[in-house]
């Protein structure tokens, strides 16, 4: 399937994510659940919750999978930032890497697909929430443009200790 948002590095290809990817995304997001302060929940996505989830994105044209090896090795997708309708045009992304993956290029793949397609829909601001301990990802964002809009301590907690979280901001207008 040919996209406009299909890139390749090496041996990564980026492309909108199916149906079919829903069990993959499900494993990668409940890993970073189990073993990192990427997502601040102790709660484990269901299988009904991952196709809820995944189908919401799916109809915004805002999720997408990187596969390696012809297999999934991330995702990424984009949504609403708030849920009221002042907000409407800012949305927020979510960016996960498969654990035995990293440091191919992935994240940057798909952060370049994200940041394309909410161009293309038309949004004004990408937001992105990041644990401030978190480097790697705010490293990331920092390439591809994002500034850090601040930082605010001590506002989540996970694994027995208080996590700061940093908010980084691109305006995609």
């Amino acid at each position: 399937m040919a996209s406009i948002y299909a890139r390749s590095t090496a041996a990564v290809t980026v492309r909108p994510a199916r149906p079919g990817d829903v069990a993959a995304i499900r494993a990668i997001r409940n890993h970073a659940i189990e073993h990192s302060t990427a997502l601040w929940t102790r709660t484990l996505q269901t299988p009904d919750q991952a196709v809820t989830w995944l189908a919401a994105h799916l109809e915004r044209g805002s999720a997408f999978v990187a596969e390696v090896d012809a297999e999934v090795a991330g995702f990424a997708a984009y949504g609403p930032w708030r849920e009221l309708d002042g907000y409407r045009h800012t949305v927020e992304n979510s960016v996960y890497v498969r654990e035995d993956r990293h440091g191919l290029g992935i994240g940057s793949a798909l952060l370049t697909a994200l940041v394309t397609a909410a161009r293309e829909a038309g949004h004004h601001v990408m937001i992105a929430g990041i644990e401030a301990g978190n480097t790697p990802s705010i490293r990331l964002h920092e390439r591809f443009g994002f500034q850090v809009a601040g930082t605010l301590p001590e506002v989540g907690t996970k694994f027995g200790r208080w996590l700061d979280l940093t908010l980084m901001r691109l305006p995609l207008a």
